[in-house]
């Protein structure tokens, strides 16, 4: 089996669970070296990142959970889903690991569950993190720039509890063939796998719930949007150009107010860089790297 060419059954096979809250998370790690902790999207989940794990994990320990309402971790249908939340849960395995000081990669909701650790950590000088670096993928950071699709729009209405019910693997291939390249469309079996990982757990339940981090970007887009702008580890978006949720548009709003903003674009690639084009993420994630310790 090649290194980056792992089976979904083997993925969760060899994952492993902690407990928060009486909850159960699954959690994958592997490698050795500094601490790379990778931050999932919605509505997927760790499995997002499994083209490209085998090779990140033969030069850093990495890390990655499922996070609450995810993938292989419990869905919750009475818990309040927010980023904060989310971050806690993130804290809290850190913690359970021993892990004080990493480097991020993040991507789509991932993205703003990060901005809130960064918003933490300008807040508190004693945060008890050290965040290296972060390395962000295309994601709706900047609620200026972020075009929701017409699903998520209506998942945010009263109608989304009628609507999950109507939600299927098909439905999910619509909106993905919308977004991802029209060179680099997922596969039937990667939509499959997309949606194992979605409907586990009745997960179904809980997207309208899960969505609301959308709302949530407005309440918050200042604090967050500052929280890239005025932390200084060393930062880069890579990001798929012809996405149309997060795409070139909001690449050029980062430029203008990130200060020395690093930005890779990819030109013929849309709203999953590391599905559509991992070997493309890879080399500019380890440039980035390089960048870093020269």
């Amino acid at each position: 089996m090649e290194k980056n060419n792992m089976q979904l059954k083997n993925w969760k096979d060899s994952g492993s669970y902690y407990t928060y809250k009486n909850y159960q998370i699954f959690y994958k790690e592997e490698g050795v070296g500094e601490p790379l902790i990778l931050v999932h999207g919605f509505p997927t989940s760790s499995w997002d990142w499994s083209k490209i794990w085998g090779t990140l994990a033969e030069k850093y320990s990495v890390y990655a959970i499922d996070m609450l309402g995810y993938g292989f971790s419990a869905k919750p249908s009475d818990f309040k889903y927010t980023i904060a939340s989310q971050v806690d849960i993130w804290e809290a395995f850190l913690k359970q690991k021993g892990i004080v000081s990493f480097h991020i990669l993040a991507h789509d909701y991932g993205d703003t569950v990060v901005q809130e650790m960064l918003a933490r950590l300008k807040e508190n000088p004693a945060y008890e993190f050290d965040i290296k670096s972060v390395c962000f993928l295309n994601g709706g950071m900047f609620p200026e720039t972020n075009f929701p699709t017409l699903t998520q729009k209506m998942l945010l209405t009263p109608f989304g509890a009628i609507l999950k019910h109507f939600m299927g693997r098909n439905t999910l291939a619509k909106n993905f063939k919308k977004i991802f390249g029209s060179d680099t469309q997922p596969s039937e079996k990667e939509i499959d796998d997309f949606w194992e990982t979605i409907a586990y757990n009745s997960g179904k339940n809980v997207i309208p719930k899960l969505i609301k981090y959308l709302k949530e970007r407005d309440t918050y887009k200042i604090r967050w949007r500052e929280a890239i702008q005025y932390t200084d580890m060393p930062k880069r978006l890579i990001d798929g150009a012809v996405d149309p949720i997060s795409g070139e548009h909001m690449a050029e709003f980062y430029k203008e107010i990130v200060p020395n903003a690093d930005v890779v674009l990819l030109e013929a690639i849309g709203h999953y860089p590391q599905t559509e084009a991992p070997n493309e993420v890879l080399h500019h994630y380890e440039e980035f790297r390089k960048i870093i310790i020269s």
